[in-house]
């Protein structure tokens, strides 16, 4: 409900009776909202209200303020949706105002958007998938291994420009692999990009590494070529060579390889690409993912295509990739017997998800071109919007917009983003915040990490004020409109909350 939408509304005390019918009649909101001059909510008035003065004998004339009084059942701004629907279960309403600190009201949620949640990113199963599942279970291949992991690897290694994939149970299990393959162990360091998900770090720490923290370019979000090249330095000062450098592709875009390659290779560090994010992506025409010694990518639910759950590590090296799959099965040797001369790992992705991804893998290219469309839209909303800044999509790059992310480049930033973060649940629309950096989790305190340039955090800026919305490829058009309704009265009602 924009604005406009609330004030049609908003009806005085002096009204009459009929002006009130007439009202609900033109809004079809089923409630009005009676307040004063100065816009303190004084009552709601429903259809049941005025049926039931008219059976009393009010007359049609009569000034709403000669109603019985009755207080507005209402929630402030600091209530959740949770609290918002109890209100309504308890007193059987519909529809319950929000109020600002001096009792105005300042926005309307009914039971009906609350019975239909708009998520961040819901998986969007295709025509294929059910057959293909069907399939494994018609053959009895239930574990994990069989066709359809075979075939899976080979047509994604064709779509993401590399001759080797092996499939793993998880984004994060392959990039455990990844860096083990690459040599990561005790004592080592990795250089990683700042502003990720922690399943980016973690593998790092797992493996007996300490990470060193990247801060991000303003511009595309991903790691600073800048300050990489400064992060390089230090620890060429100190006499340390890092072992291996995870760069993230951030959201769907990936990173500036042209710049940021040429610093690894000349200091001897190899490149794993964390694409879990960025798959269907191009950089200067070429797939994200296919930069690196390695790649590692996420079918998690809320990717742009999934296997439930699932991962995939790909590479150049036919070697390299062999011995993630020999890995990935508890390292077993090609004996008749179990043997094993080295430890391994249970990551194996199973036959039957892996037929869920081939037919996801069908249909990639439409869920980037939905996503894109979803970000135009938002774009085009919120055209003119003050302090509204998009990630970039930089000259070179496809992003396939996976998550659409902007960040207030206001005043108390943090504040407004909150603000409209707790509007939106309020009216059931899944958005969150950007990542928290890793340099500020409490995980990884007191390990290094390099700025974009002196004194410019460019990482924890945008944590301050980023938000990432809902971009599903099954939005539909209408869910579309609902939430750019919802963030234009949103970002007006953060702005005022924060003066």
């Amino acid at each position: 409900m924009n604005t406009a939408s609330l004030q049609s509304l908003c009806i005085a005390p002096g009204a009459s009776l009929r002006e009130a019918l007439a009202r609900l009649d033109a809004t079809a909101q089923g409630v009005l909202l009676v307040a004063d001059p100065a816009g303190l909510l004084l009552r709601t008035l429903t259809d049941g209200d005025l049926r039931r003065a008219t059976l009393a004998g009010v007359d049609a004339q009569a000034a709403l303020a000669s109603l019985p009084a009755q207080p507005p059942i209402c929630a402030d701004l600091r209530a959740s949706m949770r609290d918002v629907l109890d209100l309504m279960d308890r007193h059987r309403i519909d529809h319950v105002p929000v109020v600002d600190a001096a009792g105005r009201a300042v926005d309307l949620v009914t039971r009906r958007e609350l019975s239909q949640r708009i998520y961040l990113s819901s998986p969007h199963l295709g025509d294929d998938e059910a057959g293909l599942v069907q399939e494994a279970f018609s053959s009895n291949w239930i574990a994990p291994l069989g066709p359809h992991v075979d075939a899976f690897e080979r047509e994604f290694a064709l779509a993401v420009g590399l001759p080797h994939a092996a499939a793993t149970s998880s984004g994060t299990a392959a990039l455990h692999l990844g860096l083990r393959l690459l040599g990561v162990g005790t004592g080592d360091v990795v250089l990683c990009s700042s502003l990720t998900f922690v399943a980016s770090a973690n593998p790092i720490r797992q493996l007996g590494a300490t990470p060193v923290f990247v801060d991000s370019e303003p511009a595309g979000w991903n790691m600073s070529p800048q300050a990489l090249r400064r992060a390089l330095a230090a620890l060429r000062a100190d006499g340390i060579r890092p072992k291996a450098a995870v760069i993230v592709n951030l959201y769907g875009q990936s990173a500036e390889m042209d710049a940021l390659l040429p610093l690894l290779e000349d200091a001897g560090v190899p490149v794993l690409e964390d694409a879990a994010e960025s798959l269907g992506a191009t950089y200067r025409g070429r797939p994200s993912g296919s930069f690196g010694r390695l790649a590692v990518f996420s079918f998690n639910g809320n990717k742009i295509i999934t296997t439930s759950g699932g991962g995939m590590l790909a590479g150049r090296d036919g070697d390299l990739i062999a011995h993630a799959r020999k890995l990935s099965t508890q390292a077993r040797e090609p004996a008749r017997h179990y043997e094993h001369v080295e430890d391994g790992y249970n990551y194996r992705l199973s036959n039957v998800l892996a037929g869920i991804g081939r037919g996801q893998l069908r249909v990639l290219e439409q869920r980037v071109q939905s996503r894109r469309a979803v970000h135009a839209r938002y774009r085009a909303a919120l055209a003119g919007m003050d302090g509204v800044r998009w990630m970039e999509e930089p000259q070179g790059h496809r992003s396939t917009r996976w998550l659409s992310a902007f960040t207030l480049d206001l005043p108390e930033a943090s504040a407004r983003r909150d603000a409209l973060l707790d509007f939106l649940e309020r009216h059931n629309v899944e958005a969150r915040p950007v990542w928290k950096p890793m340099h500020l989790q409490p995980l990884y305190a007191g390990c290094r990490y390099f700025t974009h340039a002196p004194e410019r955090d460019v990482s924890a800026a945008l944590f301050a004020g980023g938000i990432c919305l809902p971009s599903g490829s099954n939005m539909t058009a209408a869910q579309l409109d609902r939430v750019c309704e919802l963030l234009a009265r949103g970002l007006e009602l953060a702005a005022h909350a924060t003066t």
